[in-house]
């Protein structure tokens, strides 16, 4: 199964943020995007690919471990960037980054404990995708109009280890199915 560990924004946060994506779809343009609908809104922790059933209890074991260990802290949705010429547009976060941080490389290092390949380590970048394009693009207008967009702060108090079903129709558009199959709570919640 293909899985990712992550942090999931709570329901308002996401109605507000699907106020400002309303708004973003409203540029020129928009409509040569691919927008990532609601449900698969998340900031990505790890990304782990396919996993193997038979690590799935191992790696499980290993995030509860990882959640328990790291305190509960606030994050905000707070403007936005690209990657890769304009073929992702993302929504930043803002507030106690150094312990969403840190969440990500013990998500990171669980699955390297638990068996899995990881790849090279990068240095993680907190951003929730909005819309991707197959070929490079000016994002600049959209950069800038969430520029001045905040979400209102929450306190993160969950890990969540979600599943991406990917499309298999063939329909144009369709979204991936986001599932999360496990929830932790952090250090200190709950």
């Amino acid at each position: 199964m293909r899985l990712f560990a992550a942090v999931l924004p709570p329901e308002d946060v996401a109605h507000e943020l699907a106020s400002e994506v309303a708004a973003l779809k409203g540029l020129p343009g928009a409509d040569g995007l691919r927008w990532t609908g609601r449900p698969g809104w998340h900031f990505t922790l790890a990304f782990y690919g396919e996993v193997d059933e038979d690590l799935v209890p191992e790696l499980s074991a290993r995030l509860e471990r990882a959640a328990r260990r790291t305190p509960a802290f606030e994050l905000a949705v707070r403007g936005g960037g690209r990657f890769g010429q304009g073929r992702a547009l993302w929504a930043g976060a803002e507030g106690d980054l150094a312990t969403l941080r840190l969440l990500a490389e013990r998500a990171e290092a669980a699955a390297r404990k638990a068996g899995l390949e990881m790849g090279e380590h990068r240095r993680y970048k907190a951003h929730l995708t909005l819309a991707r394009s197959r070929d490079a693009r000016d994002v600049r207008a959209y950069v800038d109009a969430l520029a001045g967009f905040t979400s209102r702060t929450w306190t993160v108090d969950e890990l969540a280890l979600v599943r991406s079903n990917l499309p298999t129709s063939g329909v144009p558009g369709e979204q991936p199915r986001y599932e999360a199959v496990a929830r932790w709570p952090l250090g200190g919640a709950g």
